[in-house]
């Protein structure tokens, strides 16, 4: 496992090219995401999909969220009529993922064999580069192993897991440990907050 320590409020171009180059090759990182630290990987890469889930200890396959840069993205991936389009230009970019019907081009692995997506447009500078720079959603879970609280910081990363991801990107203490809101926008005229 290679780590860099990155500055959040001054960003490197040499580490962003490094991150993307990671993800690119399909490889799995650790990473500082708008709310905790997360777990990330090519959302499109089933073997890195499945790389992460070893390192957590989760069996079997369970839908992940994936983060995107812009609309376009999102649009790429999933399907998003004028209403939904309305609602999400109100809450992001920002802590808020929605799940939406996807579109058939996305590995079993991430979504759990269902036909919807989690996904979030973060408000973070950092991240919004690096995902525009790969041209791609990274999966973004918790960086814990299963039944455990998320991680706070990279610090001892050892100690916590058996598998390690490939890349550890510390930005210090993470400050906000509260995961991002939740709301089904599949039905429109139903939206359902399923996380506070």
């Amino acid at each position: 496992m290679q780590t860099i320590k990155i500055n959040l409020n001054k960003i490197v171009q040499a580490n962003i090219d490094l991150i993307v180059d990671y993800l690119k090759r399909g490889l799995v990182i650790a990473y500082p995401t708008d709310t905790v630290y997360g777990l990330g990987c090519d959302a499109k890469s089933a073997e890195a999909i499945k790389r992460i889930n070893k390192i957590k200890g989760e069996r079997g396959i369970k839908p992940l969220l994936v983060l995107i840069s812009d609309f376009k993205m999102l649009r790429k991936y999933c399907f998003v009529n004028l209403a939904q389009m309305e609602y999400l230009k109100k809450i992001w970019p920002g802590p808020v993922t929605v799940i939406l019907k996807r579109r058939p081009n996305l590995p079993t692995e991430l979504t759990g064999g269902l036909n919807s997506l989690a996904v979030r447009l973060p408000d973070n500078d950092f991240l919004t580069k690096i995902i525009n720079e790969v041209g791609f959603p990274i999966v973004s879970t918790s960086l814990n192993k299963k039944g455990e609280k998320p991680l706070t910081s990279i610090k001892n990363i050892e100690k916590h897991f058996k598998y390690l991801p490939d890349l550890a990107i510390d930005a210090g203490e993470c400050k906000k440990i509260k995961p991002s809101r939740l709301v089904d926008l599949r039905d429109v005229e139903n939206i359902k907050i399923l996380r506070k």
